[in-house]
C-alpha cells in the first residue's frame, strides 16, 4: 500500500509539472527571520542542494536574509556550514573589539569606566541598540567581497532580495539594489539589540516587524514552484518568558504567526523545523539547530526529487571567491566626515596609504573607528582595478552626541573604596578633540582631568591635570631617608598621607601601527606628612616629609597587543619612561637636577585552550640627585593604580618597600575555569635598594620573594580580585582584594 501510495504522488507530481518542462521550472526559495533558529536554513540547504534542485530566486528576512544572501553570493550549504561553525557570535554581536586592536587612548578609556550613557542637552538617554552591528557588516563584507562590484541584487549568482521595515511610517522595504553586506544588516536590524541602518535615507530595522516570510513577494518574480524554510517563534507559556526580550519577541509574534496562516497555503514546500527547545540567541546550539533543519527537510526529500527532476539541466556557474587574507588599499575616499579630519579617521583605522593590510588587521581598524562612539554609521567597501589594488569607499555618518556621563567604582587595599561620576565633552573647542572630567569621590577624594587633540598618525596634543590622595601605615624604615638620622622613634609603623597634583602637557605619535611615543613637560606638587609623630612649624601636631613643587620634561615610547589588559592570554607590552627633573620650588631646597628611567616588557601565551602563562619583567633606576629621595620608587601591595614610582608587589604592604633602585619579576599561571572565571597561581620576585647598579647587589641574591594564588571575575564594572600570598622572607602572609576598574 505504501509503495502504491509513492507512485501515486510522483504520478500526480509528475502531470502538474509537465507542462513547465518545456519552459523549465521556476524555483523561489523563502528563508524566515528568527534569529540564531535560522541556522536550521543551513541544513534544510543541504538536503534541497543533495535532491538536486536549482534556486532560481531567494527571498529573506532577518537571519533568512543573511543566510540567503551568501547562498545567493555563490556559497554552498556545506561552505555556510563550516564558516558559521567557526563564528563566534557572542563576539560579533556585541560588536567585541578586540583589545589589541584598539589605539592606546581608547583602551585606556574601555578599562575605566563601568557605564555611557548620552547626555546632550544636560539629559539622560538610552542608546538604541546594545550594537552597532559592525562585526555582523565586517563579516558579511569579507565574505561578498567577490560580488562588491554587483549593486542590482537580480545580478547575483542567485537572484536575491530583503525585506526590512522603515521605522518612521511602519513599511515594508523591499531590498534589492545597492551594497549587499548593508542590506543584510538593516534586514537583520533587531529593535534593541541592534541599532537602525540608515540606506536612501530611510530609517531600517528588522525585515521582520512587517514581513518576515516574504513568500508573495518571491511569487511575483515569476516562480513556479516556492519552497519555504520557517524558523518563527510560536507563542510562548509564561514559564519560558523570562526577560523583557523574551516579551518584546512575543509581542511581534503575535501578528507574524497570524500572517502565516495564509502565507503556508501559497507554499509548495512548506519545511518548518523543530526550533520549539532554541531561542532566538541560541547560537551556541548551532550544530543542533542545523541538524534540525535537515531533518525537517528530509520529510519533503521525495517532492524534492520530483522538483529537480522537473528541471532543466543548467550549467552552475561558477563563482571565483577572493580566498586571500590581505588586500592592497592604495587609496581612500572619506565622506561624511564633517567634524572629524581625514587624519582621525585614518589613525583610528591604523591605515597608511598606500599599504597591504590583513582583513582582520582592516576589520579591527573599523571597529575601533566606531568604539569611538563618533559615528553612528560606517558604510564602507572596495573598488579593484586591473593591478588588483583597491580604493577604499569610506562612507560615515557622524553621531549627533558629544556629551556623555560615564561611571565606575573601585576597591583596593590603598585607597579603598572609590566611586566615579565621569563627563565627557568631544569637539568642546575643535574637531578631533575630547575633553573628560573624572570626579572621584569615597575614602580619598581625587579628580582627573584629561584634554586630547586626537590627530591620528600626526603629532597629536593632550593635557592632563590630576590629584590623588590616601592615607596608609608605612614601616618606619620607608621614612628614613626623609628624617633627622638623630631622630629615635619607639615605633614600627606610622601612618602618612599622601598627595599628588600633577599637570602633564606633552605630545605623542602612533608608528609601525602598534606603537605611541611622546614627549611632554610636567609640573608635580608632592606632599606627604604624618600626624602620628612631632610638631610642623605652625605647631600642628604632624611631621612634613615632603611639600615641593617638581619640574620636568620626559620621553615615554609603549607598545601593547594583549587580549586582556587583567587575564592576558596572549600578546606583548612594553612601557618606557624617561623624567629628567630640571629644577623645584618648595620644601627640597638641596636639590640638584636628576632623572628617572624606568621600564616594563611583558609576554602571555596560551599553553592550552584554558590555560595561559604571563611573564613581566621591569626595574627602573635613579641619576644623581641623591639629596632627592621622595620620587624613589615605592613597592608593596597589589589592585591599584600605579602613580609616581608605586609599583605593586604581592607578598608585602603597599608601599613597604623603597629605594632608588628596583628590578621585579612575575609569572603567573592563569586557569579559565568557565568563561571569564579565573584562577590563577604565581610568584613575583624583586631587588629594592640604593644604587644597586653600582655595588653588584641586583645580582648578589633575591631580597624579596611573593607567592600567590587567586580568584578573578571578569564582569562589567570590571575586574573582581581575590588573592592570598605569602613570602618567605616575612613569614607572613597578605590578602588582596581588588573590585572593578582601577582608576
Amino acid at each position: 500500500m505504501k509503495q502504491f501510495l509513492i507512485i501515486a504522488f510522483l504520478f500526480i507530481t509528475a502531470l502538474s509539472f509537465s507542462q513547465k518542462e518545456e519552459e523549465d521550472l521556476k524555483v523561489g526559495l523563502v528563508l524566515s527571520g528568527g534569529g540564531a533558529k535560522g541556522l536550521a536554513h543551513i541544513g534544510a540547504l543541504k538536503v534541497i542542494e543533495e535532491a538536486g534542485v536549482r534556486i532560481d530566486y531567494i527571498g529573506g528576512t532577518s537571519m533568512g536574509a543573511i543566510i540567503g544572501a551568501l547562498y545567493a553570493s555563490g556559497y554552498s550549504a556545506t561552505q555556510l556550514d563550516s564558516i558559521f561553525q567557526e563564528t563566534n557570535f557572542s563576539s560579533l554581536i556585541q560588536d567585541e573589539i578586540p583589545r589589541s586592536a584598539k589605539t592606546f587612548y581608547e583602551k585606556n578609556e574601555s578599562e575605566k569606566y563601568a557605564f555611557v550613557l548620552p547626555f546632550d542637552n544636560f539629559k539622560i538617554s538610552f542608546p538604541s541598540g546594545l550594537s552597532k552591528g559592525q562585526n555582523v557588516y565586517n563579516l558579511i563584507s569579507k565574505l561578498t567581497s567577490h560580488v562588491s562590484d554587483i549593486s542590482d541584487f537580480s545580478k547575483l549568482p542567485i537572484p536575491f532580495f530583503c525585506i526590512a521595515t522603515d521605522v518612521e511610517k511602519g513599511e515594508e522595504v523591499i531590498l534589492n539594489r545597492g551594497y549587499l553586506p548593508r542590506a543584510v544588516l538593516a534586514s537583520g536590524a533587531l529593535p534593541s539589540l541592534f541599532s537602525p541602518v540608515v540606506i536612501n535615507d530611510k530609517v531600517l530595522i528588522d525585515g521582520g516587524v512587517v514581513n518576515n516570510y516574504p513568500v508573495n513577494e518571491v511569487r511575483a518574480k515569476g516562480m513556479d514552484v516556492i519552497i519555504g524554510i520557517d524558523v518563527q517563534d510560536s507563542l510562548k507559556s509564561r514559564d519560558k518568558l523570562k526577560s523583557a526580550f523574551d516579551v518584546l519577541v512575543q509581542i511581534n509574534n503575535y501578528r507574524t504567526i497570524e500572517d502565516m496562516i495564509p502565507k503556508r497555503g501559497e507554499t509548495d514546500i512548506y519545511i518548518h523545523p523543530n526550533i520549539n527547545n532554541f531561542s532566538v540567541v541560541s547560537f551556541n546550539e548551532g550544530k543542533e539547530i542545523v541538524k534540525s533543519g535537515v531533518i525537517a527537510a528530509q520529510e519533503f526529500k521525495t517532492k524534492l526529487d520530483s522538483v529537480a527532476r522537473a528541471q532543466k539541466v543548467k550549467k552552475k556557474k561558477e563563482v571565483k571567491f577572493q580566498d586571500r587574507d590581505s588586500i592592497f588599499i592604495k587609496e581612500v575616499r572619506i565622506e561624511g566626515n564633517e567634524k572629524y579630519t581625514r587624519s582621525y579617521v585614518l589613525g583610528k583605522l591604523k591605515l597608511r596609504i598606500p599599504d597591504k593590510v590583513s582583513f582582520k588587521d582592516f576589520s579591527e581598524g573599523i571597529n575601533n573607528l566606531s568604539a569611538t562612539g563618533n559615528f553612528q554609521d560606517i558604510n564602507y567597501r572596495f573598488f579593484q582595478d586591473e593591478e588588483n589594488h583597491n580604493t577604499l569607499l569610506l562612507q560615515l555618518r557622524e553621531s549627533s552626541s558629544s556629551l556623555m556621563l560615564r561611571f565606575a567604582a573601585h576597591y583596593d587595599h590603598l585607597f579603598s573604596t572609590a566611586g566615579l561620576v565621569n563627563i565627557t565633552r568631544k569637539r568642546l573647542l575643535t574637531n578631533n578633540d575630547i575633553a573628560s572630567l573624572d570626579l572621584i569621590i569615597g575614602d580619598n577624594l581625587r579628580y582627573n582631568f584629561e584634554y586630547y587633540i586626537d590627530k591620528g598618525f600626526y603629532w597629536s596634543v593632550g593635557f592632563n591635570s590630576k590629584y590623588h590622595f590616601f592615607e596608609t601605615d608605612v614601616p618606619l624604615n620607608f621614612i628614613d631617608p626623609d628624617l633627622d638620622n638623630e631622630i629615635s622613634l619607639p615605633i614600627n609603623k606610622l601612618s602618612i598621607k599622601y598627595s599628588d597634583f600633577t599637570n602633564q602637557l606633552y605630545f605623542q605619535t602612533l608608528f609601525k601601527r602598534s606603537f605611541v611615543f611622546g614627549i611632554g613637560a610636567e609640573h608635580k606638587y608632592l606632599r606627604y606628612l604624618s600626624e602620628t609623630i612631632g610638631t610642623d612649624n605652625n605647631n600642628m601636631p604632624r611631621t612634613v616629609f615632603e611639600s615641593t613643587n617638581y619640574y620636568s620634561s620626559y620621553g615615554f615610547l609603549k607598545y601593547d597587543t594583549y587580549d586582556n589588559s587583567f587575564f592576558p592570554k596572549s600578546g606583548a607590552y612594553f612601557s618606557g619612561d624617561l623624567h629628567w627633573y630640571l629644577f623645584t620650588h618648595g620644601r627640597n631646597v638641596n636639590f640638584k637636577p636628576f632623572s628617572i628611567a624606568k621600564a616594563k616588557l611583558g609576554y602571555a601565551h596560551k599553553l592550552f585552550k584554558t590555560v595561559s602563562a604571563h611573564i613581566t619583567t621591569e626595574g627602573g633606576f635613579k641619576l644623581s640627585g641623591s639629596e632627592t629621595t621622595t620620587l624613589d620608587f615605592a613597592l608593596g601591595g597589589y589592585g591599584f593604580k600605579e602613580m609616581n614610582n608605586i609599583i605593586p608587589l604581592l607578598g608585602y604592604d603597599a608601599i613597604a618597600l623603597r629605594g632608588n633602585t628596583y628590578l621585579k619579576s612575575t609569572i603567573t599561571f592563569d586557569y579559565e575555569i568557565f568563561k571569564k572565571n579565573h584562577l590563577n597561581i604565581g610568584a613575583n620576585i624583586a631587588n629594592v635598594g640604593d644604587n644597586l647598579f653600582d655595588n653588584a647587589q641586583w645580582i648578589d641574591g633575591i631580597d624579596h620573594t611573593g607567592i600567590f594564588a587567586g580568584y578573578g571575575l571578569e564582569t562589567v564594572f570590571g575586574p573582581m580580585e581575590i588573592k592570598y600570598s605569602y613570602s618567605p622572607e616575612l613569614n607572613e602572609s597578605e590578602w588582596y582584594v581588588a573590585l572593578g576598574y582601577r582608576f
